[in-house]
């Protein structure tokens, strides 16, 4: 199994004294989040896309490319991007050129994206999103693919033997599919033969452990082989200590953040206590045993040999983040990578390469 630290860079306050954190320490934070990742052993860093409150992760290329230049191992991905928003030609651009930074570390994951605020400012509409999405994979996949590319896309001016600058570092590019509700997503991950990434945070997990079997029928209907069909999974939480009773407790704060989020935004938690969220939730919070036993539960489910975890504290204080990231890396992720086997994350091509 492989192991995924991501943040959606959520704009934050002290956890002490309420105040607003400015934005420029926000992004150090990440960046010094994603440094421990490394240093941790994590597999790969993802850095989310969204363009509406309480989020600051609009420009994940940026944050990225930053991210490239301080680490040497570790792997770069998107979590999601919106490709319902973007031009896909000026996105292969941008990822690209990131590519070329990071010597080949860059995977993708791609989906619509959500929030009524950011389809209002790209102009999106409900009806015609899915579309824009696929389109816009369709389009984005050519031109890492073809050096000169013609297309007459509904959502774009055409292209007429385009070539498009950079050329990538990678020849092929994993791509992921960001799944949370909808078959959509699904279906274009299967039809392609791309690996999918269940979001697995919001709902019990019923409804996406269904989309996970829809994704394997649909991939064994477009003629892949089922055993190469690839599935990752998010958490909703994340925390261990040397005991349960430790570990739900030192937790109590980050949930606490979990609803007053869903107070601000008018919506009922799915899981109104932190009991409930520890039992029904994707949150792994407990004991290294407990988590290793829920990972396996889960596991007989989705089949997944990916899993991500929240890169930042999120309500913890930074050094009992620290110490429970520390505990996984030598208690959990050992057994879980033995046990589990591993989805073969490409190998970063060699710098001799370039």
């Amino acid at each position: 199994m492989k192991f995924l630290a991501i943040t959606l860079i959520t704009d934050s306050v002290d956890p002490v004294t309420g105040a607003p954190t400015p934005t420029r320490e926000r992004f150090r934070e990440v960046v010094d989040a994603a440094l421990l990742a490394e240093e941790l052993g994590f597999d790969g860093f993802g850095v989310g896309e969204r363009h509406e409150r309480p989020f600051l992760s609009s420009s994940p290329p940026v944050v990225l490319g930053h991210i490239a230049a301080l680490t040497r191992r570790i792997r770069l991905f998107t979590a999601v991007t919106t490709l319902s928003l973007l031009d896909p030609v000026r996105a292969y651009e941008d990822y690209a050129t990131l590519d070329h930074l990071s010597d080949g570390r860059l995977e993708l994951m791609i989906g619509k994206g959500n929030g009524t605020a950011q389809r209002e400012l790209f102009h999106v509409t409900p009806e015609d999103q899915w579309e824009r999405n696929a389109e816009g994979y369709e389009l984005f996949r050519r031109i890492w693919r073809e050096d000169r590319v013609s297309a007459e896309p509904r959502f774009r001016p055409p292209l007429a033997g385009a070539e498009v600058l950079p050329r990538p570092f990678q020849p092929e590019l994993r791509v992921w599919h960001g799944s949370a509700t909808s078959r959509e997503s699904v279906e274009l991950a299967a039809r392609y033969g791309d690996p999918l990434f269940s979001a697995n945070v919001t709902h019990p997990i019923g409804p996406y452990a269904e989309l996970v079997r829809h994704y394997r029928e649909r991939w064994a209907h477009h003629g892949h082989d089922p055993a190469h069909a690839v599935v990752g999974a998010g958490t909703a939480g994340y925390h261990a200590a040397p005991t349960s009773q430790g570990a739900v407790a030192a937790y109590r704060p980050a949930f606490a953040r979990y609803l007053h989020f869903h107070a601000l935004q008018g919506v009922p938690p799915v899981f109104p206590t932190l009991e409930d969220f520890v039992e029904r939730s994707s949150a792994l919070i407990g004991s290294p045993q407990q988590v290793i036993e829920k990972v396996h539960r889960y596991h007989e489910a989705f089949g997944h040999t990916a899993l991500h975890l929240q890169a930042e504290p999120g309500g913890l204080a930074p050094a009992e983040h620290r110490a429970s990231l520390e505990l996984f890396q030598s208690r959990i992720a050992p057994v879980l990578r033995r046990e589990i086997p591993d989805p073969a994350f490409p190998p970063s091509p060699a710098r001799e390469g370039r």
